[in-house]
């Protein structure tokens, strides 16, 4: 039985679809369906159920797509554990955040494809919180506040962050003192989330409101700039705006807690080594070059 057949199979059970999962595999749908045939020939069963919609899996497709995903780990660890030390082969898919992404975490991508010239390395970059099992990534990079999950999760490094606005908003509309007085003022969020700030040792959460939301912070700095409202943002976004004065910091004396970035993968007994030298290097960038 061919160890390609069964990833390409967990792939297109997971990905829900033959195109899918060969843009996923960065191969055409013609070699997954070929595999798939092959596969289905050598068991002597139907697998998925093809529709115009996509794939299903059958009942004994079910049952064959876990036996398969832990055969393909299993294979995986042994490649691993063959490859002189150090070395890594393969593909790791990582999803990584739009808004600072490409321009903080893709270098430490392109020199780990540098040192690993056998590797292939699959970014995709959202600002959304993407659903690692169901979407067939390896890992994610995930920066801010981590909600509880199933995932395992590795802090990297620090984030921080402030409360900014433009010096032409302030001067209309007055600066917040305290987190109470954001409610009174127009924020800019990415959707309906709570802001955190400290007193001394204390949190206190406000929930603002605002009319202009945006997926991403680089859109939220520029919103600032432009003296529509406040807005908590990361020091690494801010950085060239308050060097340039288009953005002042407000309300120093309640600075937000410190965030996090974080390597997260799904759930599993071991992560792949490909996943474990990404953390390592980036634990050593933030220790070089902290945000």
């Amino acid at each position: 039985m061919n160890i390609e057949d069964l990833l390409t199979f967990v792939e297109v059970a997971d990905a829900g679809g033959i195109t899918a999962a060969a843009r996923r595999l960065g191969v055409s749908k013609s070699i997954v369906s070929r595999r798939l045939v092959g596969l289905e020939a050598e068991l002597g069963v139907q697998l998925l159920a093809r529709t115009t919609r996509g794939a299903a899996l059958t009942v004994a497709g079910t049952t064959f797509r876990d036996h398969a995903a832990r055969i393909g780990a299993e294979i995986e660890a042994a490649r691993e554990a063959l490859l002189p030390e150090g070395d890594l082969r393969g593909r790791l898919r990582i999803a990584m955040p739009l808004s600072f992404g490409p321009t903080h975490f893709a270098p430490v991508l392109a020199e780990m494809a540098r040192r690993h010239p056998r590797l292939h390395l699959h970014a995709a970059y959202s600002d959304r919180f993407v659903d690692l099992v169901a979407e067939g990534f390896d890992c994610a990079i995930r920066v801010g506040y981590l909600p509880d999950s199933s995932l395992v999760t590795r802090r990297v490094g620090p984030i921080l962050g402030k409360l900014v606005a433009s010096p032409a908003y302030v001067e209309a509309h007055g600066s917040p003192e305290t987190p109470q007085e954001v409610l009174a003022h127009e924020a800019l969020m990415q959707g309906t989330e709570a802001w955190q700030f400290m007193d001394g040792d204390r949190i206190i959460t406000v929930k603002p409101q605002g009319r202009f939301k945006a997926d991403n912070a680089p859109a939220l700095a520029a919103a600032a700039a432009a003296g529509l409202g406040v807005a908590w943002l990361p020091d690494c976004v801010t950085y060239p705006y308050l060097a340039s004065g288009a953005l002042v910091p407000i309300m120093p004396r309640y600075p937000p807690p410190t965030a996090g970035a974080y390597v997260v993968r799904p759930p599993g007994q071991h992560p792949a080594r490909k996943v474990r030298i990404l953390t390592e290097m980036l634990i050593d960038y933030f220790e070089s070059a902290p945000f």
